[in-house]
């Protein structure tokens, strides 16, 4: 693109070029051209980079420079598929299509609901008005030996030798494929010399920068097979697939080429920053991304969705100040001190272990500015490192200041190894960190607050830097998407959605009627089911902090009695009035559950049914100590409060902690009623089990494992759920068969004996979180399939009937509504099927709650499996009157409550991995478990092996189990 001619206009590097134009040859189903990724059935006859690289005959004869004859694929007929990103949106169906997956019974679309009030709202997306018309041909691009890094392979994409090579006009995804409106009269076969364009020059024995580039054509992309599917002509196939990917990378070229790209996010440099401590800053930026979707008329189209994107980024800065920074150090002796008390493997040294990857930038060599990379950081000062020259051995510091004349003001340092040169390492002070470099670590608790009030913004807000993204994108000015003819509507989505009617929320005594506030208090209120038993065993803990004064045992009295009192007010019963008090003492985390587990049952004379923590601050790793205690050495459950909120005593406060406590005890909090769901079973006219399903992974660069939490109702309302979570092998996002039947097996057993009257149900309505929409057929094929198989155990004879729903909330859409709440904000209730759902596939966008701060997000449910014929209006009036049952809060929440608990769950199990938090109760962020070994699980179903996942070596140990005596297991201890 860089090799325009002088006098032409902006647009005219991406048309084609006088080239001779030839027809394009036959296709041919046997060609074994590669386009990317190849699914398993396709292995046979598409070799893969390994074989490529490994000089096997295609590497030698088809990369020669030479078209073979009639070598153009057929899409439609080849197997071989491009590497396509996994967020493109295709639909449940088109991804099983392109992973060669087989998926059946996915519901189709039905009519749009008629439910509630109709109302407008705008979406945050722009339709495709027009496609190219002129043919676009794609080609295979093969660098080296085909395993090189993307940042060397861009490099090499935008060198003279390249560019000279093609011309003008040519696009790339940055990885294997290319496309162009000119055709090539043959292979281009050359050899890209970095050394000679950068001007280095290579000493005797060293190591050339020289790389082989080869790009062959491979076929035209059809829009024609883009365009019958849209119009429910055709299937979708690997020419539709082509098409969309083709539109993709065009819609990002140019702000790829202007911008920092993340992935579909861009941001301008020189962008105004918002500091968030720790040397990270965040600043917005504009995300877009294609999308087939119907609109209002009903017909197929493709869209652009365009939102606000939040970035995390390192300040640039001198990077001994960003140490200090990342560190919390207070000045450079302090953090030097601190390396040398704990080097490499220390407070310090770990911190600093981020730094690796970055870019950096030097100006010790007589002003000029030199790029680096760094390696790593070497836990060795400049005065202590040291290397022959001129026959002698010279310091690192008197070094710099012999050649550059540069004294160092922190000598004692780490040295910094750049991934450029044998053994280049530079001092710290002298280098920079450069602007726009992600940040990819997890933020910290200070950092995660400070993100939460820059990226929360109201819709007005939201809407005025969404229009400035679209500023940024200028679609009307982008050179590429004018070359290839791709027009984009100025004006955003209109849709007509529907205003469900709100819930009643009935109480023991009382009821509230929220409407469309998504409000209410329990002033007045009794909890609609409370444990049969009175409270007689309990007891409280007060844990001192390091500093500041002692914890008043006269406030903890005060608060206890207030506690009670409201408690009481609301339904519950408690017949000790005086639990067991005792002061922790020690560290020993372990200790303090002990000694009050033992005073409390010492006074009451019977085991302890809750014991109640009051912690002096946030400290995960001592709340994740006390639950693991509590849970998996005793088996019972615990509540954990601040000491700050002990001291307010405020009845609102007291109110929101009984209603967990009473749901922890086995009381529920209310229920919602709408019209059609009054009756005994409310929603469940047959018996019927609602499960949710989430798995968790680590964050970035942890080893820890994933978790997988499987959430079960627990009464014929949907109102209580037991949970059960296990490791579910590294960043593995299916459920494991072992995991479902050692989490599944128990509760299910449950619900037959205590909600069925030893029945199993006939119905099961199966939620699931967190998966993406190429995952949607192995959520089908594996987990559905594995309970499947589970209830047949139970009984041969049983025909459940399932429902599968996915849930999902990583998107961009958002609603601005004509008229909404005080913030601008739908209304609880708002539905929108259509200008943003799939034109085929049954889904829709629900948002059941009224958001606190920020934009509202709305779930967004697709249907996956509906054996029980339920019609739509049942689908989402128990999705979103169920929303009103969440246990521990007086508002609907934004999913349903089976697969909120899921997500919770999964989170809380975290500190039962007997690994977890063994840096002690004084850090701040609990450790990454390492890989180990697996056995057992948290039911005690001893060894499972085949859970570890693919991309990680070795098996991961089970979670501790929790003993049943008080029956934990199927308590809601999670909430």
């Amino acid at each position: 693109m860089a090799g325009a001619s002088k006098g032409r206009n902006r647009n005219d590097k991406y048309k084609p070029s006088a080239s001779p134009q030839r027809s394009v040859p036959g296709s041919s189903s046997g060609d074994t051209s590669t386009s990317g990724k190849v699914t398993q059935s396709a292995k046979s006859h598409s070799p893969s980079r390994s074989q490529r690289s490994s000089g096997s005959r295609r590497d030698a004869a088809g990369y020669d420079g030479n078209r073979d004859p009639n070598e153009e694929r057929d899409p439609t007929k080849s197997k071989v598929l491009i590497d396509i990103p996994k967020n493109l949106d295709l639909g449940a169906a088109a991804w099983s299509s392109v992973r060669d997956l087989q998926v059946s019974g996915l519901p189709p679309r039905p009519a749009l609901s008629k439910m509630g009030q109709p109302c407008k709202i705008a979406l945050n997306t722009f339709e495709v008005l027009s496609l190219p018309t002129m043919p676009v041909f794609q080609f295979d691009v093969h660098f080296g030996s085909g395993n090189e890094k993307r940042g060397l392979i861009r490099k090499l994409w935008e060198s003279k030798a390249v560019k000279a090579a093609l011309g003008p006009g040519f696009i790339f995804d940055g990885n294997k494929l290319a496309w162009s409106m000119k055709t090539l009269t043959r292979d281009i076969n050359i050899t890209v010399d970095l050394d000679a364009e950068e001007g280095r020059e290579v000493k005797a024995g060293g190591k050339e920068n020289r790389h082989r580039f080869v790009i062959r054509q491979t076929n035209s992309v059809k829009f024609n097979a883009l365009l019958g599917y849209l119009e429910g002509k055709c299937g979708f196939d690997n020419s539709v697939l082509e098409s969309i990917n083709f539109l993709d990378h065009v819609l990002r070229e140019h702000p790829t080429s202007q911008f920092t790209a993340i992935r579909r996010s861009f941001f301008r440099r020189g962008d105004q920053r918002f500091l968030l401590g720790n040397a990270v800053e965040a600043f917005k930026g504009v995300y877009q991304s294609m999308r087939i979707v119907h609109n209002m008329a009903r017909k197929a189209c493709l869209s652009i969705n365009v939102d606000v994107a939040n970035g995390t980024f390192w300040t640039e800065n001198l990077m001994h100040i960003s140490a200090l920074q990342l560190c919390n150090s207070k000045d450079v002796h302090d953090l030097i001190a601190g390396l040398r008390t704990g080097g490499e493997n220390g407070r310090q040294g770990k911190a600093m272990k981020k730094f690796r990857k970055l870019h950096v930038t030097a100006k010790h060599r007589g002003g000029k500015e030199d790029d680096y990379v760094i390696e790593r950081v070497v836990f060795k000062n400049a005065r202590e490192h040291k290397f022959e020259k001129d026959g002698r051995m010279v310091s690192l510091y008197d070094y710099f200041a012999l050649t550059y004349n540069v004294r160092l003001m922190h000598p004692e340092l780490p040295l910094v190894k750049m991934t450029r040169g044998q053994n280049t390492l530079v001092p710290m002070e002298l280098l920079k960190i450069k602007q726009n470099q992600r940040y990819q670590f997890k933020l910290d608790e200070r950092q995660t607050s400070q993100m939460i009030k820059f990226a929360a913004t109201p819709p007005p807000e939201r809407w005025s830097s969404i229009e400035h993204g679209l500023r940024i994108l200028n679609w009307t000015a982008d050179p590429v998407l004018d070359a290839f003819k791709v027009k984009i509507s100025q004006n955003r989505t209109n849709v007509e959605a529907r205003l469900l009617p709100a819930p009643k929320v009935q109480f023991g005594a009382g009821e509230a009627r929220p409407g469309t506030s998504g409000r209410w208090d329990l002033k007045g209120k009794k909890f609609l089911l409370t444990p049969g038993a009175p409270l007689t065993s309990w007891g409280v803990c007060v844990i001192p902090g390091k500093y500041g004064p002692k914890p008043d045992k006269t406030v903890v009295e005060n608060f206890i009695r207030e506690f009670i009192k409201i408690y009481q007010s609301h339904g519950g019963k408690i017949e000790n009035r005086q639990p067991s008090m005792t002061l922790a003492h020690g560290t020993d985390v372990g200790q303090w559950v002990t000694t009050t587990w033992n005073a409390t049952g010492n006074q009451s004379g019977k085991r302890p049914d809750i014991l109640v923590f009051i912690l002096p601050d946030k400290d995960s790793v001592a709340y994740g100590r006390i639950k693991r205690s509590a849970e998996c050495r005793y088996g019972v459950v615990s509540q954990c409060m601040q000491y700050q909120h002990v001291q307010k005593c405020q009845p609102q406060y007291i109110s929101n902690v009984c209603m967990k406590f009473n749901a922890k005890l086995g009381g529920a909090t209310c229920r919602a009623i709408g019209t059609k769901s009054a009756g005994e079973w409310g929603h469940f006219t047959v018996p019927t089990a609602v499960i949710g399903a989430d798995v968790s992974h680590a964050a970035p660069g942890s080893q820890a494992a994933s978790m997988a939490a499987i959430t079960m109702s627990m009464d014929k309302l949907g109102m209580r759920y037991a949970a059960a979570c296990e490791t579910n092998g590294f960043r593995v996002e299916m459920i494991s068969t072992d995991s479902i039947n050692s989490i599944v097996t128990p509760l299910m057993d449950h619900w037959s004996k205590q909600v069925g009257s030893g029945r199993f149900p006939q119905r099961i309505i199966y939620m699931r979180d967190g998966v993406s929409e190429g995952q949607y057929a192995q959520v089908l094929n594996d987990e559905v399939k594995d309970m499947k198989r589970l209830m047949k155990k139970f009984d041969p004879k049983l025909e459940v009937q399932f429902v599968v729903l996915v849930s999902g909330k990583r998107h961009h859409i958002r609603f601005f509504p004509e008229r909404g709440d005080r913030n601008g904000n739908p209304f609880p209730g708002t539905l929108v099927e259509t200008g943003v759902t799939h034109p085929y596939e049954n889904d829709f966008y629900l948002c059941a709650h009224a958001a606190i701060k920020g934009t509202a997000r709305p779930m967004h449910y697709h249907v996956l499996l509906n054996e029980a014929k339920m019609s739509n209006d049942e689908l989402q009036t128990l999705l979103y009157e169920q929303s009103y049952q969440y246990i521990r809060a007086t508002t609907p929440v934004s999913q349903h409550p089976a697969i909120y608990y899921a997500h919770i769950a999964s989170n809380r199990a975290i500190p039962h991995d007997e690994a977890w938090g063994t840096g002690g109760p004084t850090t701040s962020t609990p450790p990454s478990a390492p890989p180990r070994e697996r056995s057992g699980s948290q039911g005690g179903s001893g060894p499972r092996p085949g859970s570890s996942g693919t991309g990680e070596p070795g098996e991961y140990k089970a979670l501790m189990p929790m003993p049943n005596q008080g029956n934990i297991r199927t308590s809601m201890w999670f909430i």
